[in-house]
């Protein structure tokens, strides 16, 4: 969903970088190795900042990509890059972060139109769009402050009409013809036909990210290195799914970690799991006040099936559900915010609470689950003081 900048909202702070010494010696930690274990509740700073840092790169794809529907007549303008590769970040606002792009990145729709569909407006019948970007740390002091070279992967949300009707194909689909037992990997339809399919002139997404880590392995194999894939909305999804692809294909990528922000659920528990066996490590941003991260599909566990149910009925219901092909697992770890704990977000505003400012905010102001919001801490114990 493309973001909104949000009315009530003071124009975010965006956190500054962190001096070398705290993240560079525990860089790992706060890629997830050890899934962030002591870091979320209460939410570590330099984490928060990381998170954020992250989030940026994600604003630069949601500002670099052409939206402008009075341009739909023109099927080379929308939905693309509106700037060159090495104007992608500063003519977002983000001139100094030591990264350089250096692959475009588009997806195209399995989806095939009717003929007459084919001949509507571009923002419709668009097949493939760009929809995010690949960039490497080149900066040598920045390097050093992270401890590493880290390579970002940065997908948009939801913009043409034909990533809406994937969003909609929410049955689960097999990630590959591989695996040949019940126990396979399966993710969402949708997400998958957007990430594997190619046009006559446009090659997948797939293909476009497997060339573009092939190159960056070759060239930077041998130093400290780290790839960070992170997206908004159907961004979130299609970063776990490149995540998995990833380590499927490179035997011996780096640490591989999935930022994701607002991300619908993806895939059955067998994906989880592989996710887990890979090392892939996921941190989920969720607002869970944003309906978009409770769909698709159904989340199931032994629970469910307890009280009433007798152990057969429990099975057929079960078992239904599954036939459906509607079972989905969360994945990875989860950051639970709420914008219902943001004092300057005046009621829950269905769209405000998906937009990537709005998650952005709540990330910079989270405290811990017992204290929510920075800004309510700070009256806590003013009124202490004042007793």
């Amino acid at each position: 969903m493309k973001p909104q900048s949000p009315n009530k909202l003071e124009q975010m702070k965006w956190s500054s970088p962190l001096p070398a010494s705290k993240l560079s010696q525990r860089w790992e930690d706060y890629q997830g190795v050890d899934n962030w274990e002591g870091l979320l509740d209460p939410l570590d700073d330099t984490l928060r900042s990381e998170i954020i840092r992250y989030g940026n790169f994600v604003e630069a794809a949601y500002c670099s990509c052409n939206f402008d529907t009075s341009s739909s007549s023109s099927s080379s303008s929308y939905a693309s890059c509106r700037f060159s590769k090495s104007n992608i970040l500063p003519n977002s606002g983000f001139p100094n972060t030591g990264y350089r792009v250096t692959k475009n990145l588009t997806a195209t729709s399995g989806i095939q139109l009717p003929g007459w569909a084919e001949r509507g407006p571009t923002w419709m019948a668009m097949q493939s769009s760009w929809i995010g970007y690949v960039a490497v740390c080149q900066d040598r002091k920045e390097i050093s402050r992270l401890g590493r070279r880290d390579v970002v992967i940065a997908l948009r949300g939801t913009a043409t009409g034909l990533e809406w009707l994937e969003n909609m194909r929410t049955n689960l689909t097999p990630l590959s013809n591989d695996d040949d037992n019940d126990d396979e990997p399966m993710v969402e339809s949708g997400f998958l036909s957007l990430y594997t399919s190619a046009s006559r002139n446009k090659p997948s997404l797939q293909t476009l990210l497997r060339d573009e880590i092939s190159n960056i392995l070759q060239k930077y194999g041998d130093e400290p290195l780290s790839l960070t894939i992170t997206g908004h909305s159907l961004g979130a999804a299609l970063a776990t799914i490149a995540a998995y692809d990833i380590k499927r294909t490179f035997k011996h990528a780096p640490l591989v970690t999935v930022i994701s922000f607002a991300g619908p659920r993806v895939g059955n528990w067998s994906f989880r799991c592989r996710l887990e066996e890979q090392g892939t490590k996921v941190l989920r941003i969720v607002n869970s006040d944003d309906l978009i991260t409770k769909v698709p599909g159904f989340v199931i566990d032994s629970n469910d099936f307890s009280g009433s149910y007798t152990a057969a009925a429990a099975g057929w219901v079960r078992k239904l559900v599954e036939d459906m092909q509607w079972v989905y697992a969360d994945v990875g770890c989860e950051l639970r915010l709420s914008s219902r704990d943001a004092p300057d977000l005046s009621g829950i505003n269905i769209a405000a609470c998906h937009e990537l400012k709005t998650y952005l905010h709540l990330v910079d102001g989270f405290v811990s689950s017992n204290c929510p919001f920075r800004a309510t801490a700070r009256k806590m114990m003013n009124k202490t003081l004042a007793q």
